[in-house]
C-alpha cells in the first residue's frame, strides 16, 4: 500500500486528474491519497472565484469540492489539506510533517497558462525528493468555466 501526495489548485476538479488517480489505484489497489491545495494568492489565479479575495478561503472551497468529486469517483482520499501559498513550500511542509509518501501527483494548467510549469514544479519536486512524480496537465480547452467556484 503506497501513499501519494496530490498537489493541485485550479485543476483539482480536472477529470484527467481523477483518471490518473484511478489508474494508480488499479495498479495498487491499496493506494491512498492526500490532497494538498496550496493557498495561492487570488491575484495569481486564472479563474474567477466568485467574490472571494482570501487565498485560504478559495483553497478551502476547492478542497471541499475535490473531496466530493474524489468520493464520487471512488478515489481513496484519506486526507485533504490547505498549504502554504507557494507549492514547493506547501509540499515541503507536508512532507516534513507527514513523511513516508511513495510519490507525488501534480496537476497543472496547460503549459501556456501554468505558473507551476514555468517554475518547473514537477522536476523540482522529483529532484528534491527522489520519488516518482506523476504530472497531469489539464487540456487547453478544459478550463473554460470548469474551475469556477460558485
Amino acid at each position: 500500500m503506497a501513499r501519494y501526495l496530490v498537489i493541485a489548485h485550479e485543476t483539482v476538479t480536472n477529470p484527467v486528474l481523477s483518471e490518473r488517480l484511478q489508474e494508480i489505484q488499479e495498479q495498487d489497489p491499496g493506494a491512498e491519497f492526500t490532497l494538498l491545495v496550496p493557498a495561492t494568492p487570488v491575484r495569481h489565479l486564472l479563474f474567477l472565484h466568485g467574490n472571494e479575495h482570501d487565498a485560504t478561503a478559495v483553497a478551502n472551497k476547492l478542497t471541499i469540492k475535490a473531496q466530493k468529486m474524489f468520493a464520487k469517483n471512488h478515489i481513496n482520499l484519506v486526507d485533504a489539506r490547505v498549504g502554504s501559498e507557494t507549492p514547493i513550500d506547501a509540499i515541503g511542509d507536508e512532507v516534513t510533517a507527514n513523511p513516508g509518501y511513495a510519490g507525488f501527483v501534480i496537476s497543472t494548467l496547460p503549459q501556456e497558462t501554468s505558473r507551476w510549469l514555468r517554475m518547473d514544479l514537477p522536476a523540482a519536486v522529483e529532484t528534491k525528493y527522489g520519488l516518482p512524480v506523476h504530472h497531469v496537465k489539464a487540456a487547453p480547452d478544459w478550463f473554460e468555466g470548469e474551475g469556477v467556484i460558485p
